[in-house]
Order: structure tokens, then C-alpha cells, then sequence
């Protein structure tokens, strides 16, 4: 019998309050206090779930995530540097309202302005691609049919979403990804599947 590579893919947990509803990205922040209650229930969770192997974000925020599973996992960690969250360029520390006020735009656009290259000095589609496939898709290969957890950012859930179930990258806005959340994707030899999505244990098993 053939098993899945099966692949969680979790979310950091809550960032501190000064940061929500901004386009942080690349800025290094810490969890808040729920953020890291949400991150000791995700582990709680997972902890009854064999993992294998665990791959993260080098970001506080993803390593403050990871540090009450790491107990449950077999050997350390393995940070991946090509998992921080994506750059937002010009976009980077302002707020939603900021965006649309000095550039014009709707920041629910993200995405697509994203994929197009329309955010000034930011990582565009390609070169967001560029960084994460490879190293994805190498830890696909060289885990197949074992149990990995990634733990990342949001924006690159999206983009791993992406690549696995080959949808163009704007379409994504449509899963939304919250904070210390569980997205689970098996890989199979005929097919990619989605099999649980945005199921965040602070909440849904509250």
C-alpha cells in the first residue's frame, strides 16, 4: 500500500496588537499573549497526530508557534529560511487603511497586486514562487508518504496552496488562513487533496 505524503501546514499564532491589520511581512514581530495560548492549543492538537519531520520560518513569530510542539516532534526543527513571510515592499508596516489612503488601492488586493508585480519594491508573484517551490517540492520528495509539518506565515500558505494544487495565486484569497491554523494537504501518486482547511483548535474545539 502506497500512503500519502501528508503535509500540515500551520499558521503562526496572533502577533502583538500594535501589528494587526498590518502588512508586517518582513517585520520580525512576537507573538501577543492569545498568540501564544492559540500556540499551546495548536500543539495540544497536533500532539495526536504522528508528524514526522517539522520544517519553519526562521520569524519569531513562527518559532514562538513551533516551541510547545516541539516536544511532540522526533528530531529538532528545521528552519527554512525561503519560508518567511512575504515582502510587501512600500506596503510594509502600514496599516489596511494606510494602503488604500496612500496608494489608492484596496489591500484586499493583496494577492493580485502581488502576482502582477504592482507593489513597489515588494517580492512579486514570480519571485515569491521562485523562493518557496523549490524547497517545498523538495521536502514533498524526500518525505514521501510521511507526515510533515511546516510552520509559516500566512501568505506563504497561500502560495504552497498554490503550487500544490496548481491555482493561480489571486484565487487563493478565497481560503482564509487564521492564525495558529491547520491546513492539511495529501499528496497521493494521481492527486493533490485538500483534506482539512483553516481548522484553527482554539476555536473550532472551543
Amino acid at each position: 500500500m502506497i500512503f500519502p505524503t501528508r503535509l500540515f501546514l500551520l499558521r503562526h499564532g496572533e502577533v502583538e496588537e500594535r501589528y494587526h491589520r498590518i502588512f508586517g511581512g518582513r517585520i520580525d514581530m512576537n507573538l501577543s499573549a492569545l498568540g501564544h495560548d492559540q500556540a499551546r492549543a495548536l500543539a495540544a492538537y497536533l500532539r495526536r497526530r504522528p508528524i514526522d519531520v517539522v520544517y519553519a520560518s526562521p520569524m519569531k513569530r513562527a518559532q514562538q508557534t513551533l516551541a510547545p510542539l516541539a516536544s511532540h516532534c522526533p528530531r529538532p526543527a528545521i528552519e527554512k529560511p525561503e519560508f518567511r513571510e512575504v515582502d510587501f515592499g512600500v506596503w510594509t508596516g502600514l496599516s489596511w487603511e494606510e494602503v488604500h489612503s496612500k496608494h489608492q488601492v484596496s489591500a484586499f488586493d493583496w494577492l493580485d497586486r502581488i502576482e502582477k508585480g504592482e507593489i513597489a519594491e515588494a517580492e512579486t508573484g514570480a519571485t515569491f514562487r521562485a523562493r518557496v517551490e523549490p524547497t517545498l517540492l523538495q521536502i514533498v520528495e524526500e518525505h514521501a508518504g510521511q507526515s510533515v509539518a511546516i510552520v509559516c506565515h500566512g501568505g506563504v500558505i497561500r502560495m504552497m496552496l498554490s503550487i500544490l494544487l496548481d491555482l493561480p495565486l489571486p484565487k487563493l484569497a478565497s481560503f482564509e488562513i487564521d492564525y495558529a491554523s491547520v491546513t492539511q494537504v495529501e499528496r497521493h501518486t494521481h492527486k493533490t487533496e485538500v483534506t482539512l482547511l483553516n481548522f484553527a483548535p482554539w476555536r473550532d474545539l472551543a
